[in-house]
């Protein structure tokens, strides 16, 4: 008995003119596809249900247990913190006292990348690495001020004062932290850290190389002592500048080359006395990695010697007044005019934010084997950037260099962090003193020398070429642009041409024919053969290897074309004359579906002949495409070429469908049927792992036996489907299917291979007949329902309600070639 809401839908339905048996599905009260009507309940076997959209709501929408572990989940720290150690203590306490010393200098250095008074940096850093924590998925990650993001924060400042003179570098420094990390927050909240993905390797590669190339260059005047032109130009105008104006140079030279020159030769030394002495590689990576800070404190000491008694007027450029504390924290001043006037440097900001970040948290996350979230690490840099400005913080992302150091250094938990952040706080309110003196020389030498392993290596430059040669162009690309240009529009262009690069593969995806080939296992130098004594099957055999297994030939289904790179000399061909197996590599959705299937037309319209070649009454009804042959030769009887019976169509690389590709799929068929006419062409879908795509096929009428026209001579179809055995492979099923098969190939070896073509692969079908029913078949056969046996249980494996959707290419092209006969020759 129909509910009422059932009783109310079909009403509305037939009111509206909604024909709900328009596919004619099994077990409806119209003649379906087939030549039979059998009904589902009289099978008594499994038939397919389609997902609803009720089931997609359930599937999409939370429930109250998914809302709790969503919200547990922004907090990852909940999960480890109550098992938190000593050892764990030590390994933190370590790590992030290591890092504190790092990030000390670079930060310092960084803020003026940005064009803000030193302080500025070790807030950022400060609020970074204490806030980061609560959040993080990445027990390795660093954040704080970066030297890409400090530049591309400086061109923004740059340019917003420009509009808005009068305004506080900081003012929009602390505005753009606050907008940018509100974007990467609410991507991050709903669960969008796939977007990242966009954003390709070569891409990242080619922003770093250039973003170093472009900060190295700019920081070689101050190093150098030289002044009198831009150093936020393109960095080739820089260089040209740089050499133009050498002799410019002073005392700040010799402070910033030797600083440079003592920086890599610790690190050279460090590395060559780790390999020399193993034992001591330990202690040879701290003195390394702290190089940094002793090589600031050395020229702090030689600044102080040299300006203790030249404050007014030091004989080189010194750091100067860093307040204590602080002193800049306040609530961030956002107002309208001045988000418009950094509006149009945002997405660059927030691309950076998310290209550093996630890209050095994943590589760290596979180098240490864990996972990192990227949406919960989006939550984490976008509260960061939002809680930042509070206290004076500008922009800040992960770090690769002190990441790298972090990880080195033994680090076990996140929680290092708030160590980093107590070094931090030590300097803020115990050291400004002493910074007055650093060099600024010493700290341009500072970020040349961390930005400089930023560039991509040669080597690693090959290893790209070897895999993807179109992306290294992509890849020079953006560093000449970048090199030429700015930091922003590399950025752009990298991105954009990746993009365009896999719309383009997309778009133009290419198919393949498939052709059957007979595959032998070697073991050594032995072929094995199939032929083995039945009384080895027939009795139970413990478990054996592959290459023990008695059935050795099978059938593999390889590209015609070779484009695998299989061996060309195998000789592949379609499996059967008329029957062609298409198998999508790139998806199926609207921007390549007619690129697809007009390849598909085009090449069964080579291989195939019309039917019917005189299926037009009249020259008149022929379409002006297609006028046919010269008059006196209506019939070309030198053509041998097959009539087409049947598509199979690979779906094992399509994950979802759309109404545009399905629609240029029905407009092929009813194409192709015309062709065939007076016959149909079967179209057998295999491969198919989506639900929403078995059922968008069948809302369009595939998945269905095509019937034959009226009129024509009748020949029933013989349904073939696959069982699956639910007791396991070693069973008396699988040894009595194995038996039977080989008595199947002995027989056909002894008949006519090209007489009995079909009746080899799916046995000898008879004319219409009633015991030949369909339905009368699948109820009185074993097969199709639930077999128990002394051993095990087999079933079928695809619902029988959708008869040509099937599990693989050699079930489909089995169904296929038992229906051909019914097509004509």
């Amino acid at each position: 008995m129909s509910s009422t809401s059932t009783k109310i839908g079909h009403g509305l339905a037939k009111v509206l003119g909604i024909d709900l048996h328009y596919r004619h599905e099994t077990g409806s009260d119209r003649i379906t596809r087939g030549e039979s009507v059998f009904s589902v309940d009289s099978a008594n076997t499994y038939v397919e249900e389609e997902p609803t959209a009720l089931e997609w709501l359930h599937e999409v929408l939370p429930t109250g247990r998914g809302i709790l572990n969503y919200i547990i989940n922004l907090f990852p720290f909940l999960h480890w913190i109550t098992r938190y150690n000593v050892q764990w203590l030590i390994g933190d306490l370590v790590a992030g006292i290591t890092v504190g010393a790092v990030v000390v200098p670079q930060s310092m250095a960084y803020a003026k990348l940005a064009q803000l008074p030193p302080e500025f940096g070790l807030y950022s850093s400060f609020m970074g690495v204490l806030i980061y924590w609560f959040f993080a998925t990445s027990k390795d990650i660093t954040i704080g001020p970066v030297a890409v993001l400090s530049t591309v924060t400086g061109n923004v400042i740059i340019a917003a004062t420009k509009r808005l003179p009068g305004t506080p570098p900081e003012i929009i420094a602390s505005a753009l932290a606050v907008i940018s990390g509100s974007i990467v927050l609410f991507i991050g909240l709903i669960r969008w850290g796939w977007i990242v993905e966009f954003i390709t390797l070569p891409a990242i590669s080619a922003f770093m190389t250039g973003s170093a190339i472009n900060i190295a260059v700019g920081q070689i005047p101050t190093m150098m002592g030289i002044t009198g032109f831009s150093t936020r130009e393109a960095p080739y105008l820089v260089f040209i500048n740089t050499l133009k104006h050498l002799g410019r140079s002073n005392l700040n030279a010799a402070v910033g080359l030797t600083a440079l020159f003592l920086l890599y030769a610790i690190r050279s030394t460090c590395t060559f006395m780790a390999k020399r002495y193993p034992n001591r590689s330990k202690m040879f990576f701290f003195i390394s990695t702290l190089r940094t800070a002793f090589v600031i404190l050395l020229y702090v000491l030689v600044s102080y010697l040299a300006n203790r008694h030249h404050r007014k007027k030091p004989l080189f450029s010194v750091l100067g007044k860093v307040p204590r504390g602080f002193k800049h924290a306040r609530v961030p001043v956002i107002t309208t005019p001045i988000i418009e006037s950094f509006i149009g440097e945002l997405p660059s900001t927030v691309i950076v934010l998310l290209i550093e970040h996630i890209s050095i948290s994943k590589s760290f996350g596979r180098v240490n084997n864990y996972t990192i979230d990227p949406s919960q690490e989006l939550v984490a840099i976008g509260v960061t950037n939002v809680l930042g400005p509070f206290l004076g913080a500008y922009p800040a992302t992960g770090s690769f260099s002190r990441t790298a150091i972090k990880s080195k250094a033994g680090v076990r938990t996140p929680f290092a962090g708030v160590i980093t952040a107590l070094v931090v706080l030590l300097a803020i309110y115990a050291l400004p003193a002493m910074f007055w003196y650093i060099p600024n020389a010493a700290l341009s030498a500072v970020i040349i020398h961390a930005v400089l392993d930023l560039i991509t290596p040669p080597n690693t430059v090959y290893q790209f070429w070897r895999i993807s040669p179109l992306e290294v162009i992509i890849f020079f690309a953006g560093v000449i642009v970048t090199v030429f240009t700015t930091i922003e529009i590399g950025i752009y262009v990298t991105v954009a041409t990746s993009a365009a690069l896999w719309w383009f593969r997309t778009f133009k995806a290419r198919g393949q024919f498939l052709g059957r080939a007979k595959i032998h296992s070697v073991v050594g130098d032995h072929l094995l053969h199939p032929n083995q004594d039945d009384k080895e099957i027939e009795r139970p055999a413990p478990r054996r290897s592959p290459a023990d297994a008695p059935d050795s030939v099978r059938s593999a289904f390889l590209p015609i074309s070779h484009n695998d790179g299989s061996n060309p000399l195998i000789e592949l061909e379609d499996p059967y004359p008329g029957i062609f197996v298409y198998r999508f590599t790139v998806g199926f959705f609207y921007p390549n579906a007619n690129h697809y299937l007009d390849e598909l037309v085009h090449t069964i319209f080579e291989r195939t002949r019309r039917t019917n070649p005189a299926s037009y009454g009249r020259p008149g009804d022929r379409p002006w495409n297609d006028p046919g042959p010269r008059k006196g030769k209506e019939v070309d009887e030198t053509d041998h070429r097959p009539t087409l019976k049947a598509i199979i169509l690979d779906f094992s690389a399509v994950d979802n469908v759309d109404l545009t590709s399905i629609q240029n799929l029905i407009d092929v068929r009813n194409q192709l049927d015309r062709y065939a006419a007076p016959d149909t062409v079967d179209w057998h879908f295999c491969h198919v792992n989506n639900r929403w795509t078995k059922r968008a096929l069948a809302a369009a009428g595939f998945g269905y036996v095509t019937p034959d026209p009226e009129g024509s001579e009748i020949h029933r179809w013989k349904p073939i489907f696959s069982v699956a055995e639910i007791g396991g492979s070693h069973s008396a099923a699988a040894a009595a299917e194995a038996r039977a098969n080989r008595k199947a190939l002995k027989a056909a070896a002894q008949r006519d291979p090209e007489a009995d073509a079909i009746e080899e692969r799916a046995g000898a079908s008879s004319p219409s007949s009633e015991e030949d029913s369909l339905d009368k078949q699948i109820t009185n056969s074993k097969a199709y329902g639930t077999v128990h046996t002394n051993a095990t249980t087999i079933a079928v494996v695809q619902g029988l309600n959708r008869p040509l959707f099937h599990v693989d290419i050699q079930a489909a092209l089995d169904s296929a070639l038992a229906n051909a006969q019914r097509k004509s020759h």
